[in-house]
């Protein structure tokens, strides 16, 4: 007589039927299949993407360091056409702690900001070749950076942080959310703290000749969002959040001024899940969602990051994460095509203009290969394009929609 575990049945169960598909605790027929997927190497011993956006010319720009800091790390740049192949790539360095954290598109070029040896920076690039237009620095204070850009009337504002306490951190920096008005060229004309309002400023965005301005309260324990008119001045702040952590890190705002935003939460959850609200154009809260672990596994043990979001056309938003055990103490194994808890998977979640999912998905890149959603844009075919972190800048092209 031959005895079975519990957890050999379970385990077949469980399994998943074809090789490289997840085993997701929720199956939406809807959700969009991957269409392709490239990548793109520095010359680091690793790369780290943090944000992607679809171009005028139908290609696509990523952005990131290769290296480490604050000894290696270098801003990374690539520029690919429409199917993911490589156009151009670009370093900059000064020293070795140096960010590439976001990126516009101006009429006539790529303007590109973050930090070099720790001050805050904004490269404009060309955009068929990649070379340098401008390369601007500004000390604004201690360890600083610009995290994020919008176009002005009288030139350019910056949103970021001066004066950070962990310095090592890539994404909260435990600093002072601070304001840069810039001319066109990107030389500095005045700055603004914006430290009464957020410790952390991460997104910035026009609408309606207002600006917009979210980010992470002290300790990131709250979502924050300001409106600013051009000079600077404070129309309304707001905070949203519960009674632990909440990380802000992705906004949009939709052609009626609804504002998105996105992040990750501790509060009302069992361990960290994406947390997504929809803000009317006064700034009250329309809804709220949280949702995560959509591979079924324990979850005091996984980890759902958003780090981007998108608005829809239906009123509704996609946003982006990355999924697993940050712990590396559960392995739970889902059927036969070697997936288990410990490797990392995209996570994406697309919720109608009510706040329910219509579908979410995770996307992984095989056995033992870790795939963490960083970003997101949306394409002109009605789909989507995803930053991955799998060590290198990763493209995934993801089939329309909507």
């Amino acid at each position: 007589m031959y005895w079975i575990s519990i957890s050999v049945i379970l385990f077949f169960l469980l399994g998943c039927n074809k090789v490289n598909e997840d085993c997701n605790a929720n199956v939406y027929p809807n959700a969009p299949e991957l269409e392709w997927h490239t990548e793109a190497s520095g010359s680091g011993e690793e790369a780290h993407g943090h944000f992607i956006m679809t171009c005028s010319d139908g290609g696509y720009l990523q952005i990131g360091e290769t290296g480490f800091i604050p000894n290696s790390a270098k801003v990374l740049v690539v520029k690919t056409n429409n199917l993911g192949s490589v156009v151009w790539q670009k370093e900059f360095s000064s020293g070795g702690h140096n960010l590439g954290n976001s990126a516009i598109e101006a009429s006539d070029g790529y303007i590109i900001c973050g930090a070099l040896n720790e001050n805050s920076t904004l490269i404009k690039l060309d955009k068929n070749s990649g070379n340098e237009i401008f390369n601007q620095s500004v000390d604004n204070g201690g360890s600083d950076a610009f995290e994020h850009l919008a176009l002005s009337t009288t030139g350019m504002i910056a949103v970021g942080y001066i004066n950070a306490n962990d310095i090592t951190n890539t994404f909260y920096t435990e600093g002072e959310a601070y304001l840069t008005f810039l001319d066109s060229n990107g030389l500095k004309l005045n700055g603004l703290s914006l430290n009464n309002f957020m410790s952390h400023a991460y997104r910035i965005q026009s609408y309606n000749e207002y600006f917009f301005i979210a980010g992470l309260t002290e300790d990131a324990s709250e979502f924050a969002l300001i409106k600013i008119d051009n000079q600077g001045n404070v129309i309304w702040n707001k905070t949203f959040g519960g009674t632990k952590s909440d990380h802000c890190f992705g906004m949009d705002i939709s052609d009626n001024g609804y504002i998105f935003l996105t992040g990750h939460t501790l509060s009302g959850t069992v361990n960290w899940d994406t947390y997504t609200m929809k803000i009317d154009p006064n700034g009250e809260l329309v809804w709220e969602a949280k949702a995560g672990n959509p591979r079924g596994f324990a979850p005091e043990f996984i980890h759902d990051e958003a780090w981007g979001l998108k608005c829809t056309a239906d009123g509704g938003c996609i946003i982006v994460a990355g999924t697993g055990d940050e712990y590396g103490q559960y392995k739970r194994r889902c059927g036969n095509n070697g997936d288990d808890s410990n490797t990392w998977h995209v996570y994406l979640i697309k919720f109608d203009s009510n706040g329910s999912i219509e579908w979410e998905k995770t996307y992984g890149g095989g056995e033992g290969l870790d795939w963490a959603g960083e970003d997101i844009d949306l394409t002109a075919d009605g789909g989507a394009i995803v930053a991955v972190d799998n060590g290198q800048f990763g493209f995934l092209k993801i089939k329309p929609f909507q």
